[in-house]
Order: C-alpha cells, then structure tokens, then sequence
C-alpha cells in the first residue's frame, strides 16, 4: 500500500470515526473513557436520578469549575467551557453527608476511595469541600466517583444542584 493510500485511508477513518460520535451524541450515547467510572459506552435518558446511578452534568459557573478547567482537571467543552462530567451518585435529597479529611461519609458510611487528597499531582492546593453535616435538600445530589481515589468530584465541589 503507498504512503498517499495509507494517509487517504487514515483521513477516511479519522472522518468516518467523527460522523458516528456526532450521531451517537444526537442518539443521547456518550462515550466515558475516564477512569472515574467504568469505561464504556451510556445512554442518557430522563429517567429518575436514584442513588447507585451514573449521571451525566455540566458544572455549574463556580470558582472551583473554572480552577479545574484551567489546570486541566476538567477537558475543555460546551458545558460552561467545560466539557460534561460522568459520575455516580452517592447522596440523594434527605441523604445526610459529611465531607472530612478522612473520607466522605453519606448517612454515617464511608464511601469507598473517598479520601480528599490535599494536592494534585503537580503539588498544587486542591480545592477543599468540607462539611461536617448536611442533609441534602431537593434536588441536590452528592456525586463521586466510584473507583478513582484521585477523580475530581463531589469531595472537592460538594454537592450540585439538578
């Protein structure tokens, strides 16, 4: 195969990979390949947000969205700058929380890998979301990652609002 065929080949597929994320996208699909919950393909719906649920969200015009953006904790997008957020949900309204330095806590149990760390890996001061006691309001919604010690969630932001 030539070199010009191989390139052509290349454009092809970078071309033909585009147009199916841009129709997957209209489909509601969103691809994850974050390690902040399980990689894979999720479809977005208007289902009920449940506790144990992925969500889908753009964050919110705060200081500690547009921190994150800037130090490349968030990717760039549509969201606000930003691009949108894929976490699980945690805490649901009613749901009592606690955000410590040993770990978020919802109705007195320790989620799992929830330990706020003090810097980020270029030694930088991470934001700090503590709270001691909060029951949850309506509408609010404490969201973190599942598996990733070190995901950019709820332990630093605090809750969102639907």
């Amino acid at each position: 195969m030539s070199r010009r065929t191989r390139d052509l080949f290349s454009v092809s597929l970078a071309v033909s990979l585009l147009a199916a994320l841009c129709i997957a996208s209209e489909l509601g699909l969103r691809v994850n390949d974050t390690p902040s919950i399980p990689l894979g393909l999720y479809r977005t719906s208007e289902e009920p947000v449940l506790r144990g649920r992925h969500v889908l969200f753009c964050p919110a015009a705060r200081e500690v969205f547009q921190t994150a953006l800037e130090r490349g904790y968030l990717a760039p997008g549509q969201c606000g700058g930003a691009s949108y957020l894929m976490k699980r949900v945690w805490a649901v309204p009613g749901d009592s929380i606690a955000v410590r330095d040993d770990g978020v806590f919802v109705n007195g149990e320790r989620v799992p890998n929830s330990v706020p760390r003090a810097v980020d890996s270029g030694g930088r001061p991470l934001p700090r979301y503590r709270v001691d006691h909060c029951v949850l309001q309506s509408q609010q919604y404490l969201l973190l990652s599942e598996s990733h010690p070190r995901s950019f969630d709820g332990r630093y932001f605090g809750p969102v609002q639907r």
